[in-house]
C-alpha cells in the first residue's frame, strides 16, 4: 500500500522531512494549489499544520475556506485529514470543516488524556502526557472528544463517509506510529 500525504502549507517545512522519515510519501500543496479548481492529486491523508489560521505564519485559511467542499468530498471518499491548531484568536478558524468547531487560542503546557479506543490514541505516545504543549482548546464542537485536558477538548475526531478528520491543538509533532497508522489507513483518494 502506498501511503501518500498532502502537506498543506506555503512552503516545505521540517514536518515534511519528519513524514518522509516515517515512510510517508509527502507532496507539498500550497494555498494557491489548494484553492485552484484544476489541481488534482491522489492522497491517503491531508495534513494541515499548526498556524494555518494565523496570517503571520501562513496565507492558508482563505484557501481552506475556498476548498471546503473538496475537502469534504475527499474525506467522504476515504481520505483522512489531520488538522492542528490555528494559532490565532479566531474562534471561526475551523469553519471550513464539514462539522462545527469553535477554537479558543490559549498556548501553554497541559496534561492531556486520550481515549484509548480513538484513532488518535497514539498521537502523543512519544511524549510525557502530563506536559504537552497545546495552543488552545475547542469549547464547542461536533464529533467525538478524543483527547482532553481538565475536561477541555484538545483532540476531536469525526468520521465522514469512509474517512476521518482529526482536529488537535497539540503543538508537537505526532508520534511516528500515529503518523504511519493514520496516513496509511486512509484510502488513496483523488483531491
Amino acid at each position: 500500500m502506498i501511503c501518500k500525504a498532502g502537506f498543506v502549507w506555503d512552503a516545505n517545512q521540517h514536518f515534511t522531512r519528519f513524514l518522509e522519515e516515517c515512510g510517508i510519501t509527502c507532496e507539498l500543496i500550497t494555498p494557491h494549489m489548494l484553492a485552484a479548481p484544476f489541481f488534482r492529486s491522489s492522497f491517503s491523508c491531508l495534513i494541515i499544520p499548526t498556524g494555518f489560521g494565523n496570517p503571520l505564519y501562513s496565507n492558508l485559511l482563505p484557501a481552506l475556506r475556498a476548498s471546503a467542499s473538496r475537502i469534504k468530498k475527499f474525506v467522504e471518499n476515504g481520505g483522512n485529514v489531520l488538522v492542528f491548531g490555528a494559532a490565532d484568536s479566531k474562534p471561526d478558524a475551523y469553519d471550513w470543516l464539514p462539522f462545527p468547531v469553535i477554537y479558543s487560542h490559549d498556548y501553554h503546557q497541559r496534561s492531556v488524556s486520550i481515549a484509548p479506543s480513538c484513532k488518535a490514541s497514539t498521537l502523543i505516545e512519544d511524549y510525557d502526557s502530563s506536559c504537552i504543549e497545546c495552543d488552545g482548546t475547542f469549547p464547542k464542537y461536533s464529533g467525538t472528544m478524543a483527547g482532553n485536558t481538565n475536561a477541555d477538548a484538545v483532540i476531536l475526531e469525526q468520521t465522514i463517509g469512509k474517512g476521518c478528520i482529526i482536529v488537535t491543538s497539540i503543538h508537537e509533532y505526532p508520534s511516528r506510529s500515529f503518523i504511519r497508522s493514520f496516513c496509511c489507513s486512509g484510502t488513496q483518494t483523488l483531491f
